[in-house]
């Protein structure tokens, strides 16, 4: 996905519409690929790639063939801004590829930016980096929230971290296997990043993208799905085979952290 910013002086905003010459290729979908992941490669938005191709939803298929411009095959439009804490939404985008982009976490990005769930659309603006936002809040808070004793806080606490935590029946699985691309649904490269703490989830219980903590695994990203993941259940990535196995099957305590 290319994006464009420049810095102005006088004007916020300026928009450009530039044309850009199409270089097609053929694209032969492996297990694993995902519209997000290919759109990263050759550097266009999963929208175009629909539409070169006339797929009316996200869903790919292993050995499915895709047309896919390296620029566009059209003018494209390009909205350039002058601010750089703030992001246009493109079409596919989702908070963790953001938040990668940015080095924030989806948790911040909900933060500044007032939002409830993981759910982003095409053409919103976010806050990137939380400019004016911690600043205004700390006024806020000072001047309108009575500090409560500390026992009070740590019962408050607890009642929020109960509320977040779920047991769930956990298996382990891991990139190196035949047929593997070790690519995840949202993009993640497991076997270039052997040390991500991934798990995947069924986003009708975690939305994908979302933190959590995950009893003997550690803090990780809900950034795959499964076949076999459904409802309480998830599947923590393990590089190493043999400790995949090792993990087995067991109940574990998952807590959302955004």
């Amino acid at each position: 996905m290319k994006k464009l910013f420049l810095s102005l002086a006088a004007v916020a905003t300026i928009s450009t519409t530039t044309a850009i010459t199409a270089s097609a290729e053929e694209v032969d979908v492996k297990s694993g690929d995902t519209l997000w992941g290919i759109s990263q490669d050759y550097d266009v938005s999963v929208e175009q790639i629909k539409q070169q191709n006339n797929l009316t939803s996200n869903l790919i298929f292993p050995n499915q063939k895709l047309t896919v411009n390296h620029n566009g095959d059209s003018e494209v439009a390009h909205t350039a801004t002058a601010d750089s804490s703030v992001y246009t939404i493109q079409p596919g985008d989702t908070l963790f590829a953001i938040g990668q982009q940015y080095n924030v976490s989806v948790n911040e990005l909900k933060h500044w930016n007032n939002l409830s769930s993981n759910m982003i659309y095409s053409g919103d603006t976010l806050n990137v980096n939380g400019s004016n936002v911690a600043t205004k809040e700390k006024s806020t808070v000072a001047s309108t929230q009575p500090a409560q004793p500390k026992t009070e806080e740590k019962q408050v606490q607890t009642q929020q971290q109960e509320q977040k935590t779920i047991t769930m029946e956990s298996t382990a699985y891991t990139a190196n296997c035949t047929g593997c691309s070790g690519i995840t649904r949202t993009g993640i490269n497991l076997l270039e990043n052997p040390d991500r703490k991934v798990i995947a989830v069924d986003p009708n219980v975690i939305p994908l993208g979302t933190e959590v903590y995950v009893e003997g695994y550690g803090k990780a990203v809900a950034g795959d799905i499964g076949g076999d993941i459904q409802g309480n259940r998830i599947d923590v990535f393990i590089p190493s085979q043999s400790e995949a196995l090792n993990w087995g099957r067991k109940s574990v305590d998952v807590t959302i952290l955004d």
